[in-house]
């Protein structure tokens, strides 16, 4: 009889202790330490620009994050955000560069956790240039020809409209949300057109091949030099509600040494004035800050709404 209960306790501790383990796998990653430990970093972008200038610019980038870490970083520029969550969702991708909308599709998946969160200098609307201030949000921004009859949001109704994927949050969520409030379907009343970077929807402007592009504000910049007179041909017709900045995610069984050790090399290089040209022609960063979920509850609010549209 002692015999079996031993062998009793024995069985139903080690059955508490797995489903100990089964519910509380993150509270452990986060606790103790333990965790994946990358031999070799794996970053994933989206191109806003050009995807071969995008993978250029970001080489410079993973070799300085490899001097710091002392591992290899290779980086993926892949075809859209989608991509880059199933990878960190399958474990291909250690890290990710995610806008809000789409870190919080993969913080919903399982798929990754937030790290840091981009700083960026606040823009003047009028000319496009540079504030001062460095600041954790932005705006979307929908950009029509200066000529164009198109003076106020309603005006838009039949009209082209180049827009980013659907869950591109300046591209597409955010302006497609303010046209909604303002009595405009993005999907019923304007007939889409989706492109791939912000310059491509603002090069789809200046062709004529759309009356109206969504872009952040001021995407005119990464285009100037092939428009130098961009802002005398452009203006806009709307700016929307802030914007959280986007975020470098994590998968989430990343062990914490290394969550920090990956964010201490980051917030680095945004401090470092080679390191901050680096990131600034990647996506227009200047800087990173540490970040937490609860900064992307209005992201979930948006996307709540944009389920509204198209019904």
């Amino acid at each position: 009889m002692i015999k079996r209960l031993i062998i009793f306790v024995a069985a139903f501790a080690l059955t508490i202790g797995l489903l100990s383990g089964c519910g509380s796998d993150k509270v452990t990653h986060s606790e103790s330490g333990s965790g994946y430990v990358p031999k070799k970093l794996t970053i994933g972008f989206v191109p806003s620009q050009n995807a071969e200038t995008l993978e250029a610019r970001a080489k410079p980038l993973a070799d300085l994050l490899s001097k710091k870490l002392n591992i290899p970083v290779k980086v993926t520029v892949t075809t859209d955000y989608n991509t880059v969550v199933q990878a960190l969702k399958s474990k291909q991708l250690d890290l990710g560069f995610l806008p809000p909308t789409d870190y919080v599709t993969a913080h919903k998946q399982g798929a990754a956790d937030v790290l840091l969160q981009a700083q960026r200098y606040g823009v003047i609307p009028e000319n496009g240039k540079n504030t001062n201030e460095l600041v954790d949000y932005y705006y979307a921004i929908m950009l029509v020809k200066k000529d164009s009859n198109i003076k106020d949001v309603k005006d838009l109704k039949g009209k082209k409209v180049a827009w980013q994927s659907p869950t591109s949050s300046a591209g597409y969520v955010w302006p497609a949300i303010y046209m909604k409030e303002h009595g405009i379907d993005a999907q019923k009343d304007v007939t889409g057109i989706q492109v791939q970077g912000h310059d491509k929807a603002i090069s789809a402007l200046m062709n004529g091949d759309v009356d109206a592009a969504a872009v952040f504000l001021d995407a005119r910049n990464i285009v100037a030099k092939e428009y130098p007179d961009i802002w005398d041909q452009t203006r806009i017709l709307f700016k929307t509600e802030k914007i959280p900045n986007d975020t470098i995610s994590v998968r989430p069984d990343m062990s914490v040494k290394w969550k920090k050790k990956i964010s201490d090399a980051f917030v680095a290089i945004g401090k470092d004035p080679e390191g901050q040209k680096i990131i600034l022609n990647i996506y227009s960063h200047v800087g990173y800050i540490p970040s937490k979920d609860a900064n992307f509850d209005i992201v979930r609010e948006y996307n709540e709404k944009i389920k509204e549209i198209g019904k």
